[in-house]
């Protein structure tokens, strides 16, 4: 079966508005086209199986939690269930939305686009022909409306617009409420909120000023509409259906300036207060605000990235605090108050923020530019990730969080790898140095230079963890250092190109080197003449890699050629034309075809499975393929990326877009005069990032698999993309037989055949089942059950007994299981082994997993009985000097009570 996405690190905020949860403990963030969902309570992050043409501007979340509204940049939205994380109904809005809100009864939402409102009928619970039924159209605004905001009994909504003007609307017809603006601004209005149960309202513009609108009318003073004109208006309304193509719903005009006469006894709006910000006059322009009803707080954020707490409506400063030098684009608060969210589009940075213990509930940014090689750790527990931004991150696979970055390197960061032992992090960079982190102490403990500066383009390091070596790009020479000691042990030169990439044979201490002079080197670090072997490749080398057991070598060429090589008897076994399984996409601005581009284009990319029978490749495209070594054919190409704001996505031009003049993407919306078409200068890849109109080209800069062959992660322009096998529901039996059924296994459960019950569950291949089956066998009887295991069930027993581990809480009783499969399999397991490996790493990292976590609770737990007892001695309580059992027995009982 083939892997599925399972996540998306890297990035935790893009663009688009934060949202939290119905209880507050989660909070959902759009990352490009996709959506994350932060886990706060339980440290967790997921991204969910789903995705939009574009990148996501505007999420809409249902009261109750369970419905969400993704809307892209160009209108087109997807109902989402957050409870089958599975998508509903596509809708296309034709236009761009601005904003979207559901009602606080959850039976509406509103939908803001150009100058209009839209009110629809919310999804019910019942199955529909059409979602999103559109119930009144709401003219009045002159300019974009930007904002909405709901009354708490969803009889009435308000709309701030560009035009500096305000509109309160009602849901339903009320008599005495008339459609009319509120002005007192002079910019763009930000944001608007009612007050708690009332019909008061505040308004807050572009340039910091907070308006302050007291209504005469209570709630409760709306007046229904009689029938009589209801029924005529509906009529009316129909009418006008009847004439146009598609239904519009119920038209409702305001009215900018109404006479006197059409304002007595309804609803009056007075200005009671108006509050500005930047009086010290050291902020710039407010670009988002939140506000929380039930405890009066007004959070407003700056383009400074400075944030300010106020109470209302007395306008008190609580405190304010800088969390970024960039631009805040989204705030949210939720539903309790306590915790306000912050989303810099700018750096990507995603924060929450406690207000009143004023710390950090979580505080996570990705790279802020491209990143551009990753690495697993030996146990696959954690990944690190290198940036052109100069940084190096630690993420947890299991969490989705970055928990350490080291920013030592003052040039983008080229090269990552791990140790063998999984607590160093090795990482080269163009600013001529190789630094070692040590993951106990987050430190640099060590930099290794060259005796003239290089920009390092690779890395490598030996099975040991003892030998470094690195490739520069411009003295065409290897460098290899001593862990140990951190001096430069040689200087490899014969290379007569840019060192492209190197490789370290995992069995022997045998360094592979690929260059752009068409060659690839081995060199022998035990031998002082150090040159093995030189093979001689028809094109410039870009990645060479060995496979797990170190028998084979493969090598991509700039010809689009993957080779495999037997480099013992310097004979080449096989290879895969894979340029036409690439499959580029045609940039807006080329010239040429995709066809003709892709014949300059090639693999950049290579990294082995677990067990060394498949190879993944990747390059400057939308796709990663995999292939299998030995048959060299195509297995399957994943499409990393569905996401249109990016270039390189299409294989043809949108004619749609293309003039007399040429493509529209040539011109610069945002350019004056004659300087609004941009030439882009060859061989720039990420675009000019001076260009108004920023749009990154689609390409995979690394794939690594997996140590235990679960998953495999790819470094792309979206982030850092995790495949997984864990993922989803699929039934998969194996050696199926007509008289294996849930009910027979069962049945030979209660007969107390416990191993026939054990393979008749792993036939039928359903995880619920064999757990169930497992855990009815007596902890007494697991010896002789793991003796009578037939070899073929062994290693998919541990395969479940490490799956197992991450989620259940039967932690000894697995351990018992493991220990002796492990004892009485262990000779013939051992004559597996390269085949076992990744299934022994794997369960290995789940082991570890609750190791670290109990050994803490453990050192905890000591740390507090031997407190106690200080504080018992301090206080002068004597102990006699011979206790009796009894007493004894009872500290006994204490201390298991603590543990």
């Amino acid at each position: 079966l083939p892997p599925q996405f399972s996540g998306l690190l890297g990035t935790v905020y893009r663009r688009g508005n934060l949202s939290f949860t119905r209880d507050g403990n989660s909070l959902l963030s759009p990352v490009g086209n996709r959506i994350s969902l932060f886990d706060l309570k339980n440290n967790k992050c997921e991204t969910l199986p789903l995705a939009t043409r574009l990148n996501i501007v505007c999420v809409g979340l249902s009261p109750d939690g369970s419905l969400a509204i993704l809307i892209d940049e160009e209108g087109a939205a997807l109902l989402v269930s957050l409870i089958g994380k599975c998508v509903i109904h596509q809708f296309y809005f034709h236009k761009p939305v601005h904003s979207v809100s559901f009602s606080p009864d959850g039976k509406k939402f509103v939908v803001t686009k150009d100058n209009l409102a839209y009110l629809y009928h919310a999804p019910g619970k019942k199955r529909e022909f059409n979602a999103f039924v559109l119930d009144k159209t709401y003219y009045g605004p002159y300019d974009e409306t930007t904002c909405i905001d709901w009354t708490d009994d969803s009889k009435c909504f308000a709309v701030g617009s560009k035009d500096m003007s305000t509109w309160v609307f009602g849901a339903e017809r009320w008599a005495n409420l008339i459609y009319y603006s509120l002005g007192g601004h002079k910019d763009v209005i930000v944001a608007c909120f009612f007050e708690e149960n009332s019909l008061d309202l505040y308004t807050i513009s572009q340039d910091a000023a907070l308006c302050v609108w007291q209504c005469d009318t209570e709630l409760d003073g709306l007046k229904p509409m009689p029938p009589k004109d209801a029924a005529k208006e509906k009529k009316a309304a129909e009418d006008d259906e009847e004439l146009l193509e598609e239904p519009k719903g119920e038209e409702i005009h305001g009215k900018a300036d109404p006479s006197e006469e059409e304002t007595r006894n309804k609803v009056k709006y007075s200005r009671v207060a108006k509050y500005f910000f930047n009086k010290e006059g050291d902020f710039n322009n407010l670009t988002a605000a939140a506000y929380h009803k039930k405890t009066h707080l007004l959070v407003t954020g700056f383009a400074s990235g400075v944030f300010h707490l106020h109470e209302l409506p007395d306008f008190n400063l609580i405190h304010s605090l800088s969390i970024s030098d960039q631009r805040i684009a989204s705030i949210s608060i939720n539903c309790t108050g306590d915790w306000i969210a912050f989303g810099c589009s700018g750096l990507g940075q995603l924060l929450v923020w406690e207000w009143q213990s004023e710390s950090y509930v979580l505080k996570q940014q990705g790279h802020f530019n491209s990143m551009v090689s990753l690495a697993y750790s030996p146990d696959g527990q954690y990944i690190v990730t290198g940036g052109e931004d100069g940084k190096v991150k630690v993420w947890n696979t299991s969490s989705s969080f970055c928990f350490v970055t080291f920013t030592e390197h003052n040039s983008g960061v080229t090269a990552v790898t791990f140790t063998s032992t999984g607590y160093v992090v090795l990482s080269a960079s163009l600013d001529g140095t190789v630094r070692a982190f040590d993951l106990h102490r987050y430190r640099n403990f060590r930099t290794f230079t060259s005796p003239r500066p290089s920009q390092f383009s690779c890395l490598a390091v030996d099975s040991s963890g003892e030998i470094v070596a690195a490739g520069s790009q411009d003295s065409f020479e290897i460098f290899i250092w001593s862990m140990q000691s951190g001096r430069l042990l040689d200087v490899l030169a014969g290379h007569e190109g840019p060192i492209s990439s190197l490789s370290f044979n995992p069995m022997k201490c045998v360094l592979a080197s690929a260059s752009w002079d068409k060659t690839v080197k081995l060199w022998d670090m035990l031998d002082s003449w150090r040159t093995k072997e030189t093979f001689i490749i028809n094109s410039d080398v870009l990645v060479v890699a060995f496979r797990p057991d170190g028998k084979e070598l493969a090598v991509a060429a700039l010809n689009g050629q993957i080779t495999f090589w037997d480099h013992d008897s310097a004979v080449q076994t096989g290879s895969i034309e894979g340029r036409h399984d690439l499959q580029m996409g045609r940039k807006e601005l080329d010239k040429i075809t995709a066809k003709q581009a892709a014949k300059g284009k090639s693999f950049t990319t290579l990294c082995y499975s677990a067990d060394g029978q498949s190879i993944l490749a990747g390059g400057l495209s939308k796709f990663v393929c995999i292939y299998n070594v030995k048959e060299q054919i195509l297995m399957k190409k994943f499409e990393i990326s569905c996401n249109h704001s990016l270039d390189a996505m299409e294989e043809y031009l949108d004619r749609r877009k293309m003039t007399e003049f040429g493509s529209m993407a040539l011109i610069d919306e945002g350019g004056g005069g004659d300087e609004g078409v941009a030439i882009p200068l060859p061989g720039v890849k990420r675009g000019d990032m001076s260009y108004r109109h920023f749009k990154p080209e689609i390409r995979v800069t690394c794939v690594r698999f997996c140590p235990t062959g679960r998953s495999w992660a790819a470094t792309t322009t979206e982030g850092l993309l995790l495949y997984s096998l864990d993922s989803g529901l699929m039934f998969d039996p194996f050696e199926l037989d007509i008289d294996v059924t849930p009910s027979n296994i069962r049945k030979t459960l209660s007969q107390k055949e416990y191993t026939m019950a054990i393979v008749m569950a792993f036939k039928l291949n359903e995880k619920k089942l064999i757990q169930e089956v497992i855990e009815a066998v007596p902890s007494s009887e697991v010896d002789v059950v793991c003796s009578s295991l037939p070899d073929l069930y062994v290693e998919k027993l541990l395969e479940f007994l490490a799956s197992a581990f991450e989620i259940s809480c039967h932690l000894e009783f697995y351990l018992i299981w493991a220990h002796k499969l492990l004892m009485l399999h262990g000779q013939k397991l051992k004559t597996r082994s390269v085949k076992l490996l990744p299934v022994i790493q794997f369960l290995q990292k789940s082991i570890q997993r609750h190791f670290e976590d109990v050994s803490k609770l453990c050192e905890w737990n000591i740390y507090n009985i031997k407190y106690a007892l200080a504080i018992s001695q301090q206080r002068g309580v004597k102990r006699a000097a011979e206790e009796t059992p009894g007493d004894e027995e009872e500290l006994d009982s204490d201390s298991d009570y603590l543990m």
